[in-house]
């Protein structure tokens, strides 16, 4: 399956991140879809503080096995734009209006609230477990 996650305040928690993990060793397809700006596009506005920043995704992303081609900045444009007509069966993210979007879409992407008190169960049910 295809499954994405957004990064800060999701992939960046442990719960999550342990649940990614569990994801890839059934060998599901991850990739991280972020708001956050690409390193060429601060360097272009200057905001030279910005790749720094990317590091610790880089190194979150690395240290999960996901490589660098499946990790996608929007720039904060809305994530449904990338994400739709992908096949991405899940997206797991803390931000209510990308979750929104998403599941407003026609694109047939779940998204998971990762806020949510039950958004381990949520997913468990999405994905059959």
């Amino acid at each position: 399956m295809k499954i994405s996650f957004d990064f800060d305040d999701t992939l960046t928690r442990e719960s999550v991140k342990d649940l990614c993990k569990e994801l890839i060793l059934l060998n599901n397809e991850i990739w991280i879809v972020t708001s956050r700006f690409d390193d060429k596009y601060a360097y272009d506005k200057n905001w030279i503080w910005i790749p720094k920043q990317n590091e610790k995704l880089f190194k979150v992303a690395e240290e999960l096995g996901i490589p660098k081609s499946r990790i996608v900045f929007t720039n904060k444009d809305p994530k449904i734009n990338f994400l739709s007509n992908k096949g991405f069966v899940v997206h797991f993210d803390d931000s209510p209006d990308e979750l929104i979007d998403i599941l407003r879409s026609d694109d047939s992407c779940i998204p998971i609230n990762v806020n949510h008190s039950d958004w381990v169960i949520h997913y468990k049910e999405v994905l059959k477990f």
